[in-house]
């Protein structure tokens, strides 16, 4: 069942689909300053605005991707993407900062589809190739990370920054066409459980397994440092150099190599020990900092940081995912939810602290933050794991 549901052909249009959908929570880190300045707002009043989406995603993945294990994953994805379309429209016409803040919480809460798709690929992919199957996904929602800034700040700079979101919307509506002809029928149609009792096991599934609780502080740590730096990195850019909202998006076109290395994380996950591929993870995105931090003020030294960073915080995210879909299948979409909760609490809190940190201290204040949370990651992944497991085992 699973090598004829899950081709490659499918593989790909599960990857454009994270992509898409991915990319609305996205679209306002290069287009925050033309914000600020339409409304005339303080650059941290919309870096809240920023955090809100993040919020509200996180959220999401914590009260909706559940449902993944107790209904047809597909027409939940579809309801998902109907509703990603609305809220997408609602920030295209917001007419001031109030409606645009409720229309942002909203993209973020109906933006999970993508975390529905993941755990539903690792259910449908033979469990010799999940790692593989999950990089080749993973690299489709780095694409969207990847491109929604880029399109974003360009389009930002030609046009009024609504337009981004108008665009969204059709982009979304036209995937709904083609998955609605071609997502694979969930094999899984009817459960038991009621929403109640579904969500009630989560925190049960989070005290049982210390692997997960492990890969939710991982994941927390890893977007954290990620969103700190791409969320005042528009700021930086028009103190040091003058730019705006399209440079900061052609920068992150570097995100590339990330996107390029997804699929060869995943096999490296299918054969290495993913504790070892995260651990590179934490020591790519501390040596992105430090070049940051020496060398930042030359644009080389941005462009060098910025693939070191992505490449750890894609090391992360790939076998993190490998290892929490093999855990239990039956459970894969609660096991993403409660991680990806943890992945966006961090680029939540990321966004904000570095907006507060950027008005307080500048960029030795936004690096600073960074290596204090990454020194808390490598505490928990290379000390504080390990003794848990070994708690456990003496149990």
């Amino acid at each position: 069942m699973n090598s004829k549901s899950l081709n490659k052909s499918t593989v790909l249009l599960m990857a454009i689909s994270a992509a898409i959908v991915v990319a609305n929570i996205n679209y306002i880190q290069p287009i925050e300053a033309d914000i600020a300045q339409q409304f005339n707002l303080a650059n941290a009043v919309v870096g809240a605005v920023a955090m809100l989406t993040q919020l509200g995603y996180a959220f999401g993945l914590l009260l909706i991707v559940p449902m993944g294990d107790i209904m047809n994953r597909r027409t939940l994805i579809m309801r998902l993407l109907v509703l990603a379309i609305v809220s997408a429209l609602l920030a295209f016409v917001a007419p001031n900062i109030w409606v645009y803040a409720i229309a942002s919480v909203l993209i973020g809460v109906t933006s999970v589809a993508p975390q529905v798709i993941i755990p539903y690929a690792g259910f449908l992919a033979p469990r010799q190739q999940r790692g593989q199957v999950l990089g080749n996904v993973l690299s489709g929602l780095l694409v969207g990370v990847l491109l929604s800034r880029t399109v974003s700040g360009v389009l930002a700079s030609y046009l009024p920054w609504q337009m981004v979101y108008l665009i969204a919307a059709i982009l979304i509506a036209g995937l709904w066409v083609i998955l609605w002809q071609k997502l694979p029928h969930d094999p899984v149609t009817a459960h038991a459980t009621t929403y109640r009792e579904m969500i009630k096991t989560v925190p049960k599934l989070l005290r049982r397994y210390p692997v997960l609780r492990a890969s939710a502080v991982n994941g927390f740590v890893l977007f954290g440092v990620s969103n700190i730096f791409w969320a005042t990195l528009v700021f930086y850019l028009q103190h040091q150099y003058g730019w705006g909202s399209r440079e900061a998006g052609l920068l992150a076109l570097l995100g590339v190599t990330g996107v390029l290395a997804a699929p060869l994380i995943g096999r490296l996950a299918d054969r290495f020990h993913p504790r070892t591929i995260i651990g590179l993870g934490l020591v790519l995105s501390t040596l992105a900092y430090v070049v940051f931090w020496l060398s930042g003020t030359h644009i080389a030294g941005l462009i060098v940081g910025i693939v070191i960073l992505d490449l750890g915080t894609q090391f992360g995210q790939v076998a993190n995912q490998a290892r929490i879909q093999s855990i239990d299948v039956h459970a894969s979409s609660r096991f993403n939810s409660v991680f990806m909760f943890g992945y966006f609490m961090g680029g939540a809190l990321g966004s904000f602290c570095g907006n507060v940190l950027w008005n307080l201290a500048g960029w030795n204040g936004v690096c600073g933050l960074a290596v204090v949370v990454l020194v808390m990651g490598f505490y928990a992944h290379f000390i504080h794991y390990p003794r848990v497991v070994a708690r456990q085992a003496q149990n």
